[in-house]
């Protein structure tokens, strides 16, 4: 019996393949993931998908099928204890021949130790893993678990399976919306699947959200002279239900860009409030933490480079509080960082030089090193002068270093770096 006070987006999770929406090329007929649930030959493996595509369902759905014993963890909130208080589980549960399903979402959040606590029972088999990702899994996951997971690469649902999803929640008295009387354009639907944005939890929350914003209205049924309730979904409500369920943002499509142009304006202007705000903006949308530390991280560089030399251990420490602590702690580490940066001086004397740099390669990359500048690692290189005239540095004075060049004849004399003193 579902709960009706549940999240919609729980009440309406398919229960088994047949409900299942998308992702054809993994479970549909005679598809590699459909024939190992039907075989009952699921091992350990990787869900890697973006938001809303069907990774928490279809592991539900394979535990389902398969009848193991589906545990669930966090990985924002779980740690080694919890692992090896359901490895323990797990090992009962072999005795009585049930095998485990361990599913932890958000594995790329695990830190080392946790997934090093983890191998030992998935190489033994005495847990079937699970792991959901939005992130390449082979820069977040270790490669010893790694190797040990098949990766199955799930994508964005296609408009075609949001208007499905969202015709049958309309239609759902039991779990969905069909005693709401929600009047939906067929425009009106595709103007919801769109910003809905291949995300099929961002659809749901809307469509929760949308009957408590509808205005009602009186409509007569045919051949009945009894009148029903209708609420009428019009575009602005669903901007607003977007709003409200999801602060209007979305981490793939154009306002994920958007914000991220807005922080990244903010803080080159100097303008920390702004920074904070849109910051704030990001991450209550669901913004994965990382992705904004690594913009920080860049920024320093970028836009403060020489100017101030503490700008970029600053940002990498705020990546790596990030990655140790996850959300919600790790957003005052964020705030701390930006506001830093806003308050910085700025310098994009380094980024400039680079870009001049990279122009003059990619006209002159066939120059030759000089030979004062090649090392001498043999006989025949010594005999050729590869070395001769160079002068060590370290034991010369200043003087005498600063009559060697360091560049080809070609490029004698040639200054990219412009640094105001």
């Amino acid at each position: 019996m579902q709960n009706k006070s549940a999240p919609l987006a729980e009440r309406m999770r398919p229960k088994n393949l047949a409900e299942f929406v998308g992702q054809k090329h993994l479970v549909g007929e005679g598809k590699i993931l459909q024939q190992l649930i039907a075989q009952d030959q699921v091992a350990s493996c990787l869900l890697w998908g973006p938001p809303g595509s069907g990774k928490t369902t279809l592991a539900n759905i394979i535990a389902q099928e398969t009848k193991a014993d589906f545990q669930q963890l966090n990985a924002t909130e779980a740690g080694v204890k919890e692992i090896r208080k359901i490895a323990r589980q797990a090992t009962d549960n072999l005795r009585s021949g049930r095998r485990t399903i361990l599913f932890i979402d958000e594995i790329h959040r695990f830190n080392k130790s946790q997934q090093d606590a983890l191998l030992p029972y998935v190489e033994k088999g005495k847990i079937i893993l699970i792991g959901a990702t939005t992130e390449n899994p082979s820069f977040t996951v270790n490669n010893a678990l790694l190797s040990r997971c098949r990766t199955f690469i799930l994508n964005s649902l296609l408009d075609k399976d949001l208007l499905k999803i969202l015709n049958k929640v309309l239609k759902d008295k039991e779990n969905g919306l069909g005693k709401e009387n929600l009047v939906i354009s067929d425009k009106n639907k595709r103007y919801l699947v769109t910003l809905s944005n291949g995300d099929a939890r961002t659809l749901l929350n809307a469509l929760e959200v949308l009957p408590k914003i509808c205005s009602t209205s009186r409509a007569k049924e045919k051949g009945k002279s009894k009148s029903i309730s209708q609420k009428i979904v019009r575009r602005r409500d669903i901007e607003e239900a977007m709003q409200k369920s999801n602060l209007f943002y979305d981490r793939q499509g154009e306002e994920h860009y958007n914000l991220i142009s807005a922080f990244h304006k903010s803080l080159r202007g100097g303008d920390a409030n702004a920074g904070l705000y849109w910051l704030v903006r990001m991450l209550e949308g669901g913004e994965d933490p990382l992705y904004i530390a690594r913009r920080l991280i860049r920024f320093a560089s970028e836009d403060i480079g020489l100017a101030n030399s503490l700008a970029l251990p600053q940002a990498t420490a705020a990546y790596d509080a990030c990655r140790f602590l996850g959300m919600p702690e790790c957003a005052l580490n964020l705030a701390q960082a930006t506001v830093y940066m806003a308050k910085s001086k700025k310098s994009i004397a380094l980024y400039e030089a680079y870009q001049k740099v990279t122009e003059t390669v990619k006209k002159t990359g066939h120059l030759p090193v000089p030979l004062h500048l090649r090392n001498a690692s043999t006989e025949l290189m010594r005999e050729l002068g590869y070395g001769q005239g160079y002068k060590y540095t370290p034991k010369v004075s200043a003087e005498e270093n600063k009559k060697q060049t360091f560049l080809p004849p070609e490029l004698k004399n040639k200054k990219w770096l412009n640094i105001k003193k």
